[in-house]
């Protein structure tokens, strides 16, 4: 179990800790030097195996991401946040892994991309915080040179502890020997992870399929975790978690609750699935009521004062949407009435006039925005974006393989962290605020609450 280094209740109860009291738990940060390697696999097959052994293993996903949370819960039971020092600040990551490591057994941290690429990487991410890394490396197609890009990951950011390497996708157990044995002295060798297409997570075009949709999904998982407990893994040595600093005031809660009473509708199923915890989190913190409803199953529309329309994949589903004349006309009512409506990606992209899923076809949405969409072969934009509202500054990411012509004038443009990155534009009618932008509520919760709050009250810009 973890350590708290302030003082324990005599029954051995998790304390509250003191605000000062730092907590020391086992905990690493799971890269890679590509993607496709195998992180999330090798993620997964870790949390499971921990579990079952009667561990309590939290796990978090580096950047924004929405699909390898989704299998890294099951994998672990419990909701999978996010870590990213530009989206929600090193403040608010200390502060979630700090909460986590009160009771966890065991925190894994799933890096993104490769283990040095973006800005911030996952190695800032190690670096920042103090976490050691867990390499996985693709051996399939490769022997002696395994040790030398391990050491290169290892060597390229002086300072950065790396507890060891994986191999993944091993053909034999001597094809592992002679990987092994290619590490330089003092690298750790955690075993290697057979190729095997029975523990493989599919894919599709943005990314992981989602988890509730691999029928086998537990068959899989229970694989991996096999596989990784024949290597017989230790449990990593305790990180000490310095309780975290405050928030900067842009990050805080507003005072009091001021969406108390207000019932937030959310949209919840296989379209709309691209959602965030920490933004339910930030909702809730604020005395919302989250409502969860199905735009695309439910036959009884719920009654709320606000709704949010997350992202998800609507050009999968695009037949069942345009068949829902019972929502559209709902919708519409709620805009007509001036309730707020906070729609993203391809929650957008359901409120619009059409939408051409890659069959080519041109199926009728919802009208609640006038413009159309048609779905690219190749990724449309990608990237970390912030955006100036009236009601506050938002940080966020997009990611969207949809091409998107609208007649309804950009009431402003984001603003891409990377340079020549593309901006996106956010749309606006009365209350209805839509954009490909993924936004992250902690950010600025006091934006959110003017966001949905059901009188708007916008007096400035943060």
């Amino acid at each position: 179990m973890n350590t708290l280094l302030a003082q324990r209740p005599s029954d051995g109860s998790p304390a509250d800790p003191a605000p000062d009291a730092a907590v020391s738990c086992p905990a690493l940060l799971v890269s890679a030097p590509a993607s496709g390697q195998g992180k999330t696999t090798a993620t997964a097959a870790l949390a499971r195996w921990h579990v079952a052994q009667g561990r309590r293993v939290r796990v978090f996903k580096t950047g924004p991401d929405f699909l390898d949370p989704m299998v890294l819960a099951h994998a672990c039971g419990l909701p999978v946040q996010q870590l990213d020092l530009w989206m929600g600040g090193e403040a608010h990551c200390r502060r979630l892994l700090w909460e986590a490591a009160q009771d966890a057994d065991l925190i894994l941290v799933e890096g993104v991309m490769g283990l040095h690429d973006g800005q911030p990487s996952s190695a800032d991410l190690a670096l920042q915080l103090g976490l050691p890394v867990l390499a996985v490396i693709d051996a399939s197609a490769m022997a002696q040179t395994f040790g030398a890009l391990a050491l290169g990951l290892a060597a390229y950011r002086p300072g950065l502890e790396v507890a060891g390497v994986l191999a993944n996708r091993i053909g034999s157990a001597s094809h592992a020997e002679m990987l092994r044995e290619s590490l330089p002295a003092g690298m750790r060798w955690f075993g290697g992870l057979p190729r095997d297409e029975a523990m493989a997570l599919p894919s599709r075009h943005l990314g992981l399929v989602q988890a509730d949709e691999v029928a086998d999904l537990q068959a899989r998982l229970d694989r991996a975790a096999e596989a990784l407990g024949a290597l017989a893994p230790d449990m990593p040595q305790p990180v000490v978690f310095a309780a975290p600093p405050a928030l900067p005031e842009m990050e805080r809660l507003p005072d009091g609750m001021p969406l108390a009473g207000v019932r937030v509708g959310v949209a919840r199923d296989e379209v709309f699935a691209f959602l965030y915890p920490a933004n339910l989190s930030v909702l809730r913190a604020l005395g919302a009521e989250v409502v969860g409803f199905s735009p695309l199953q439910d036959a009884v529309l719920p009654d709320v004062d606000a709704l949010y329309l997350p992202g998800g994949y609507p050009e999968l589903h695009a037949d069942r949407l345009a068949a829902r004349d019972d929502v559209r006309g709902w919708l519409a009512a709620h805009q007509a009435a001036g309730k707020p409506l906070l729609a993203e990606c391809g929650g957008m992209l359901a409120l619009l006039d059409g939408l051409t899923p890659h069959d080519g076809e041109r199926r009728r949405m919802w009208g609640l925005l006038r413009g159309e969409a048609v779905m690219q072969k190749r990724l449309v934009n990608l990237g970390l974006h912030d955006v100036v509202l009236p009601e506050g500054t938002l940080r966020g990411h997009t990611f969207h393989h949809a091409a998107m012509q609208s007649e309804e004038p950009a009431a402003a443009l984001s603003r891409p962290r990377r340079l020549n990155g593309r901006p996106e534009q956010v749309l606006r009618r009365g209350r209805t605020v839509a954009s490909f932008l993924h936004l992250y509520f902690p950010s600025n919760p006091s934006a959110v609450a003017a966001l949905f709050r059901p009188t708007a009250e916008v007096s400035h810009v943060a």
